[in-house]
């Protein structure tokens, strides 16, 4: 069974940095992709980073987050990891992890792929970025 578990997330200032973490089971890493996704307060949810599958390789950013937010994986632990720096009161949201057996990162770029209905969602994680 494909599971997530976002962590890392709290209350910091302007500026600030925080490390999200999004612990996997039930699958294996390497065949899918993952996506970091966002939903602030009365907005609609945001990809922000699609983590390639091993076959493409690559990480895709939005521009809102490109050059701040950093993504990495660590195949040992299962875990995917979200460095987020400079943060910004914009980037207040809960953040999800994402996974994917469909590969679409590379479809639209910055772009990030829209859900569908083979994604399985972890439960989230708070930001919240205010003085």
């Amino acid at each position: 069974q494909v599971q997530l578990v976002e962590s890392g997330g709290g209350s910091v200032q302007p500026g600030s940095s925080l490390r999200l973490s999004c612990a996997t089971s039930g699958f294996n890493l390497d065949d899918f992709s993952i996506r970091w996704v966002r939903q602030a307060p009365g907005k609609e949810r945001e990809g922000i980073v699609c983590v390639s599958s091993v076959y493409d390789g690559r990480t895709y950013y939005a521009d809102s987050v490109k050059g701040r937010f950093t993504a990495s994986k660590d195949n040992t632990k299962n875990t995917i990891y979200l460095q987020m720096n400079s943060l910004k009161p914009e980037d207040t949201a809960v953040y999800f992890c994402v996974a994917d057996p469909v590969d679409r990162c590379h479809v639209g770029g910055s772009n990030i792929p829209p859900p569908h209905q083979y994604d399985t969602w972890g439960p989230g994680t708070q930001v919240t970025v205010a003085s």
